[in-house]
């Protein structure tokens, strides 16, 4: 019988524990994944596989100085052995030849963490049997992942951390025969037939809307709706370096006004690093147990991701960040307007699904630009009318989330990342749509 995913790590560590003498170090972090990818068209399955892979990532420190390499893994313990093996004596060899590090700070904290999100996920015939209900006389193009991802972090100092969850993540368009289209996601780690009809049921709905003749609107401001996948991008763009410690310390970061009290978001937005509950691992990359952070509350900066380098170069206190110092488990407070007085609220003006292509068009003011894409609707007395030709934007987050934002909805949608760039990834996003009384749009 083939070693779990777990006793494979444990198996890596114990032998390092025995190869590693001070005064060197070592850390160790273990990725793995058993997913089955299913692609559709036309709500058919066009290619159906499985990937089961692992690899490592060995860091050895030794005088002040640190070099890293990663390795596949496989099926056999005495290969993966032997690669270890290979791997530290090729990090031997390469420590000598490297400057010390002047910002090299080791957690030597020894610490345990031990969490397996085990729920039993659909099976792969009760997925295709209700896209096939829902969706047979569709287009529908998109891709069905689901399965455990492993993630682990050992060291010489005796930290231990262990992280393993069960999620599915389907990501899926809707194609009207005029080549417009409605994007739609469903993700989670309990697949509920209703709430994956209801989300099919919605997008359908739209794709009817799109059908109608394209209005095009004239640049300017408009009230308008944004939905929480638009939100996602928003975010994304904040998380760009606006909660990095290194990035406020260097004068870089899209918030450095709003962490310096120099402006502030609306009292409504407060956003958390809530990683209790969530796909990520309570732990970081880097071996130090990661802890939930409120990084803004009630729109006021607070806390900052700050990773090992940064404490070290700054002077800071480190609290668990990625190398890269963004957020893995962004969670934004819900509002009061519900779901289905959204198209009354709003009354008139633009229901936007999805934005895309952003960017910073002025970084220190907070201010992006990107188009509007897929189901965008333009709405008059709490109806929608007809879809909306794609319009750029360029609008600042102190205005959309600050003082143009009216409202956000109760009810958030969990958004987990769709990237598979080398392996699936365990960062999500929960979060509300808004509703925001000015966005404006450029051409």
């Amino acid at each position: 019988m083939a070693a779990t995913p777990l006793h494979s790590f444990q198996n890596l560590v114990a032998c390092l524990q025995q190869q590693v003498q001070a005064p060197e170090h070592f850390t160790l972090s273990y990725s793995a994944e058993q997913s089955h990818f299913i692609r559709f068209n036309h709500a058919k399955v066009r290619q159906a596989g499985e990937v089961q892979q692992a690899s490592c990532v060995l860091k050895l420190v030794n005088d002040g100085r640190q070099a890293e390499l990663q390795f596949t893994l496989g099926n056999d313990a005495e290969v993966d052995r032997q690669r270890l093996l290979q791997a530290l004596d090729q990090l031997r060899q390469t420590l000598p030849l490297l400057a010390a590090d002047p910002y090299l700070q080791l957690n030597d904290s020894a610490w345990n963490s031990h969490s397996v999100q085990d729920q039993p996920l659909p099976e792969i015939a009760q997925v295709l049997a209700q896209i096939e209900q829902g969706a047979s006389d569709l287009d529908l193009v998109g891709i069905y992942a689901a399965g455990p991802i492993c993630r682990g972090f050992a060291n010489s100092f005796d930290a231990f951390g262990w992280h393993q969850a069960n999620s599915f993540n389907f990501d899926w368009s809707l194609f009207h025969s005029n080549g417009q289209a409605v994007k739609a996601n469903y993700a989670g780690q309990n697949w509920n037939c209703d709430a994956f009809a209801l989300r099919l049921r919605q997008a359908r709905e739209q794709l009817e809307y799109l059908g109608r003749p394209l209005k095009t609107l004239a640049p300017g401001e408009y009230r308008a709706y944004l939905a929480p996948a638009a939100i996602d991008e928003i975010m994304a763009m904040l998380c760009w370096g606006g909660f990095s410690a290194q990035s406020l310390a260097t004068k870089n970061s899209p918030l450095q006004r709003l962490y310096a009290s120099d402006a502030r978001l609306n009292p409504m937005v407060s956003i958390a690093e809530q990683v209790s509950g969530s796909l990520s691992p309570a732990f970081s990359d880097e071996g130090a147990p990661r802890n939930d952070l409120r990084l803004i509350e009630q729109g006021q900066g607070l806390d900052r991701l700050i990773c090992a380098r940064s404490a070290a170069e700054f002077e800071l206190l480190a609290n668990g960040a990625d190398g890269h110092e963004s957020p893995c488990a962004l969670s934004m407070a819900a509002g009061e307007l519900a779901q289905e007085q959204i198209l009354t609220r709003l009354d008139t003006g633009l229901y936007i699904s999805n934005l895309w292509y952003l960017n910073f068009s002025d970084l220190p003011a907070a201010r992006m630009t990107g188009l509007t894409r897929f189901a965008t609707f333009w709405v008059e007395n709490g109806k929608i009318q007809a879809p909306v030709s794609t319009m750029r934007f360029d609008d600042s987050a102190y205005s959309l989330l600050g003082s143009q934002l009216e409202a956000l909805t109760a009810e958030r949608e969990l958004i987990l990342s769709t990237s598979t760039y080398g392996q699936r990834q365990t960062s999500s996003s929960h979060l509300p749509g808004a509703l925001v009384k000015r966005l404006t749009l450029t051409l």
